[in-house]
Parts: structure tokens; C-alpha cells; sequence
């Protein structure tokens, strides 16, 4: 007699070549995900070769009862972890039957940019550091905090080992595997600051790629704490007080930064990006202004500043980039619920695009 488990590792590939596609798109929250699966004939190597699909958007805030139907529309395909073989998750934009992009669909536009010939030219390379807290799921306090109580104060847990300090590991590295899986360029993953919070890093990763692996790693993660019966918090500030909250922290370069002579063209790049601080602190996360105080490294939202090395800036240059004289800046303010389409584009239009 089969079990659960020997059921769900089945391997498709000993009775037949169809295989499972994960169809994953943005919910009517702009954060929320979700997904449903579709059996294909054989094995799928393009996005181009995938049918397109549709939803019930009056089921996820993204459409009206009356006219409810939402189009799928596959962009980026990933091994899947879960399912492994040649089964795949697709990340999917969301289109109107008339072929319009509906509000949450973040990537229509930044595809725009990104495409802009003076973009392309300018290859830009982003990190992103995606932090996020993992709760208890009954009491929505976060793991290794004691029920209605709290742990020692912040100093031992960032990057820390042992018990007492580090908590939710497991998942942290199933996490990491399954996205190196996947073909999700993580290029790296620790604990932080505040006990139960960890980050993973994705990058360098050229253009819209980038936000593509992020949304799909977010999906990963999400899947693994389901299964590890924990719950995945993107909140900027999940617990009050004098504890970190969650950010984005956004690193990016352009070929010519990236060349001699390009700390100039960050220096250039920086003052823009100060120029337009509001247009970007409004695109940069909800409830951010709970997490962006000044305090626990981070500048006041309402405040641009730039340094070398300051993790209370809102702009950090690294100590190689002033000594090399070329190289990449690190934005700090993007939340942990930030779009990474919406980040990563706006940067690029800003930094490239935009004329003062």
C-alpha cells in the first residue's frame, strides 16, 4: 500500500511524458500569491510554447462578479522543487479579456522600461536582499519568541547559531536548496537582527529576471512554510517596539557604474534618486513608514541621505566602490512587501530615464 509521501514524490516520468505546469500570478493584495496547476502534453522549454489561461478574479480582488474572468498570461518558467522531473512553475502576468493589464499587474509596465533601449544598453544588475519574519501560526508571534512573552534582547541572533538563537533553519535551507533548484539565482541566505527574522539574497540577476525570481522564491518560500505549518510575514515592522523590522534592500549597478570612472555615475545616480525621494517612498512598500524611523539602521522616511558605508542612509556605498571607483549602491528603503517589479523598474527609469 502506497503512503502519502510515496504518492506525492511519484515520478510522472516512468508512465507518461505530460507533465504538471504551477500557473503562479499576484493577488488583488499586491502581495498575496496564487497558483493552480494544469497538465501539458510534454515537456516546455519557453514561455512562448505555454497556453495562456484565465481565473476567477471576483475570487481574489481583482475583478467584478459580473465579469469575473482573468487572463493568464505566462512570462518566466522555473523547475519546479515540489514536484521536481520536468514539471515547471510559470510566472504569470494578468491581462483583461480585452488584452488590458489590471491593476496589480506590476510587470506590464516595468517590461516597458526595461525594454527601453537605453536600459538595455546600460545592463542593470540588481541584489536583492529579501527579508521576512516566520510566525507561529495559531498565535501569529514569531518562532522561538515565547507565547506571549519575548526573548532576550537583540544583539546574539543576527547571523547567530545554537537553540536559543537561531530559529526556523529548516526552513531556511529548504528554502535555499529548492530555489538553487529551480533555476532562482540566490546567491546567498542568513539570520537577522530580530530572532525568527532570516533574509535570502537573488542576484546579481539582469533586469526584469531579477523580480521575476524574487516573486517566484516568495512563492517557494511561502509553499515550504505551508508545508512546515508555519506562517511567512512580509510585514516591515511585524512587532512594535525596539526591534528591526523588514526591508528590501535593493543593490544595483549599470555598465558604465560598473566601469572606470563609475563612481561618478553613481554619485550622478544617487542625486536623481534623491530628487525624486516621495515618488519612490510612495511605491516602496505599505506601513513602511513604521519600519523607516531613523533608528535600527535605517533613515528617517522623510529624510534622503547618501553614505559611504552607513547603514542608517538611504543610500549605502560600499567601502570597495569609493576605493575601486566603480561599482554598485545599495538602496535601503524598499520594504519587505515592496513589488520587486515596481522597485527594480523605478530605479532603472530614475537612474537612466529620468531627466531633471
Amino acid at each position: 500500500m502506497s503512503t502519502l509521501a510515496d504518492l506525492i514524490n511519484l515520478d510522472l516520468s516512468d508512465s507518461t511524458n505530460q507533465i504538471i505546469a504551477e500557473y503562479i500570478w499576484i493577488g488583488g493584495s499586491g502581495v498575496d500569491m496564487r497558483s493552480k496547476a494544469r497538465t501539458l502534453s510534454g515537456p516546455v522549454k519557453d514561455p512562448s510554447e505555454l497556453p495562456k489561461w484565465n481565473y476567477d478574479g471576483s475570487s481574489t480582488g481583482q475583478a467584478p462578479g459580473d465579469d469575473s474572468e482573468v487572463i493568464l498570461y505566462p512570462q518566466a518558467i522555473f523547475k519546479d522543487p515540489f514536484r521536481r522531473g520536468n514539471n515547471i512553475l510559470v510566472m504569470c502576468e494578468a491581462y483583461t479579456p480585452a488584452g488590458e493589464p489590471i491593476p496589480t499587474n506590476k510587470r506590464h509596465a516595468a517590461a516597458k522600461i526595461f525594454s527601453d533601449p537605453s536600459v538595455v544598453a546600460e545592463e542593470t544588475w540588481y541584489g536583492i536582499e529579501q527579508e521576512y519574519t516566520l510566525l507561529q501560526k495559531d498565535i501569529k508571534w514569531p518562532v522561538g519568541w515565547p507565547v506571549g512573552g519575548f526573548p532576550g534582547p537583540q544583539g546574539p541572533y543576527y547571523c547567530g547559531v545554537g537553540a536559543d538563537k537561531a530559529f526556523g533553519r529548516d526552513i531556511v535551507d529548504s528554502h535555499y536548496k529548492a530555489c538553487l533548484y529551480a533555476g532562482i539565482n540566490v546567491s546567498g541566505t542568513n539570520g537577522e537582527v530580530m530572532p525568527g527574522q532570516w533574509e535570502f539574497q537573488v542576484g546579481p540577476t539582469v533586469g526584469i529576471a531579477a523580480a521575476d525570481q524574487v516573486w517566484v522564491a516568495r512563492y517557494i518560500l511561502e509553499r515550504i512554510t505551508e508545508l512546515a505549518g508555519v506562517v511567512l510575514s512580509l510585514d516591515p515592522k511585524p512587532i512594535p517596539g525596539d526591534w528591526n523590522g523588514a526591508g528590501a534592500h535593493t543593490n544595483y549597478s549599470t555598465k558604465s557604474m560598473r566601469e572606470d570612472g563609475g563612481y561618478e555615475i553613481i554619485k550622478k545616480a544617487i542625486d536623481k534618486l534623491g530628487l525624486r525621494h516621495k515618488e519612490h517612498i510612495a511605491a516602496y512598500g505599505e506601513g513602511n513608514e513604521r519600519r523607516l524611523t531613523g533608528k535600527h539602521e535605517t533613515a528617517d522616511i522623510n529624510t534622503f541621505k547618501w553614505g559611504v558605508a552607513n547603514r542608517g542612509a538611504s543610500i549605502r556605498v560600499g567601502r570597495d566602490t569609493e576605493k575601486d571607483g566603480k561599482g554598485y549602491f545599495e538602496d535601503r528603503r524598499p520594504a519587505s512587501n515592496m513589488d520587486p517589479y515596481t522597485v527594480t523598474s523605478m530605479i532603472a527609469e530614475s537612474t537612466i530615464l529620468w531627466k531633471p
